[in-house]
């Protein structure tokens, strides 16, 4: 049985709800929408099985969070396991729901960067939260959650650690950003002496350093939002902003904001 790592309800007796449910690679986020907030979140690991995953999270929002099912006007899917889910109203792509999802967070919002599990992209928008231009690197997993995992690994550290690890160090010079390779490399520079601390901070630098490199293709305009999983990591985002050379926004929510962005769609 998969375990729900993360829950947040807020009370609420509005009649009328959205549901938005994105399937990551790696974790899955749905959220119940009542047209003015979210008033519940919920995250399981994706699996094996996205349609199963989505089941269970559908089954629990409608369950545990008491929503009668009479009462949701749509449930919208997103993410890359969307075409999975047979149970939903309507499948949007995760970048319009990015969109909109930060839009709906702040509508000051120009730039999202997000990077997930196995892909990260950058998107613009208007001032309606509309999507103008993006660019996605799903190619490999250079620069994504699944990247940092295997770091961590090789460091046999924890990714959740990397940030407080890292934190102060001077950064090792990382220079591979394919997965396989660059696992070899900090392997090697721990053979010569190089410290955890100073390869962790070279590798959320070569992760900023990726970011940049993708976000300067599409051209980054204020006000900057990061998303995704790998958004928590608080000195990453200080490397991406002295990268940038502008302030990076996040949020508690930055993780749901495919799923709210679904959920605001389905509930207009």
């Amino acid at each position: 049985m998969l375990k729900i790592i993360y829950l947040l309800y807020q009370q609420g007796s509005e009649r009328m709800y959205s549901i938005g449910i994105d399937i990551g690679s790696v974790a899955s986020k749905a959220v119940v929408f009542n047209g003015k907030k979210v008033t519940a979140k919920v995250i399981l690991p994706t699996g094996w099985s996205p349609k199963e995953t989505g089941e269970k999270i559908l089954e629990h929002l409608l369950k545990e969070e008491k929503v009668e099912r009479n009462q949701v006007k749509a449930i919208i899917g997103t993410g890359y396991g969307r075409v999975a889910l047979s149970f939903i109203d309507k499948k949007v792509t995760e970048i319009t729901c990015h969109g909109v999802g930060a839009h709906f967070l702040d509508s000051e919002v120009r730039t999202v960067i997000d990077i997930g599990g196995q892909d990260s992209k950058v998107i613009k928008l208007d001032d309606k939260g509309n999507v103008i231009d993006f660019l996605m690197n799903d190619k490999c997993a250079a620069g994504t959650g699944r990247f940092l995992q295997v770091m961590a690994h090789a460091l046999e550290i924890d990714i959740s650690e990397l940030s407080e690890v890292a934190q102060g160090a001077i950064p090792e010079n990382i220079n591979s950003m394919c997965t396989v390779f660059a696992e070899s490399e900090v392997v090697s520079l721990m053979a010569e002496g190089a410290s955890k601390e100073s390869i962790a901070a070279g590798l959320l630098q070569s992760v900023a350093n990726k970011t940049y490199s993708l976000a300067s293709k599409v051209g980054v305009e204020n006000k900057v939002f990061f998303s995704g999983g790998v958004s928590k990591n608080s000195l990453l985002k200080e490397y991406l902003g002295k990268r940038l050379g502008i302030e990076i926004n996040s949020s508690d929510a930055a993780q749901f904001i495919g799923a709210i962005g679904a959920a605001v769609i389905g509930y207009k």
